[in-house]
């Protein structure tokens, strides 16, 4: 059984390197092309971001249940899957976990290449008919399907892909920036949004980026456990 501190520890860390990560393909795909060179382009984008959520829930998932994002920490605190306190516990260490990925970003990558793309922050596309609104619809759906493949694969004991579980949650994010990415930055993940927006300090449209993927994450939690979960005991 790990202790509190371990699991803190391990979503910290899972987060860290999430942002790390994704914020960090970004910002080369910024030097790229500014120096005229092959851009990285939207599928590697996608790919880092998947392949460090499924590399980091493959690897410590068993320690801490492999959240490294407050949606999910919400779908199993709404569920009564982790307690109040231990998921506020989560919250921060997943937060904490993005400040620090987003300011060793900053210490090692130029403000010249991280700056024109505010350290890879989410935003809206500056369409005129693409509203806020649009947005939280996008992410929260995006989101729903993130949780309820993680709580298929992670939770659900009777599942068949339990041991390939990082490689399908990994996948769920790749696809969804994939879609996404054009329109919202594709976050699915508060904490994914906040480190580089406050390092960055770069707020447009932040609000989206928590409303929509909460709504999402606690509406895919309560459906899966209510509808599919109803034989298993809570973890």
């Amino acid at each position: 059984m790990y202790s509190l501190g371990q699991k803190l520890f391990v979503e910290f860390t899972g987060t860290f390197t999430l942002v790390l990560a994704g914020a960090g393909c970004i910002c080369a795909d910024q030097y790229l092309r500014a120096n005229g060179q092959s851009n990285v382009g939207l599928l590697a984008i996608a790919s880092a971001s998947g392949l460090a959520m499924g590399v980091m829930v493959s690897a410590v998932g068993h320690v801490s249940g492999g959240h490294f994002n407050p949606a999910i920490t919400a779908g199993f605190w709404v569920t009564r899957r982790l307690g109040t306190m231990k998921a506020l516990f989560y919250w921060i260490a997943q937060l904490l976990g993005a400040l620090a990925g987003a300011f060793l970003l900053i210490t090692v990558i130029p403000e010249s290449v991280w700056r024109p793309v505010a350290l890879g922050t989410p935003d809206l596309v500056p369409i005129t008919d693409f509203t806020r609104m649009h947005a939280m619809i996008l992410e929260a759906v995006l989101t729903f399907i993130l949780v309820f493949v993680f709580f298929a694969t992670m939770v659900d004991g009777r599942s068949l892909s339990n041991r390939l579980a990082g490689l399908a949650v990994g996948l769920t994010v790749t696809v969804g920036i994939l879609m996404a990415y054009p329109f919202t930055g594709a976050a699915m993940n508060p904490a994914r949004a906040f480190g580089p927006a406050l390092v960055a300090r770069h707020w447009s449209n932040h609000g989206v980026y928590w409303v929509g993927p909460l709504f999402g994450g606690v509406l895919a939690g309560v459906i899966y456990d209510r509808f599919l979960l109803r034989d298993q005991p809570l973890a």
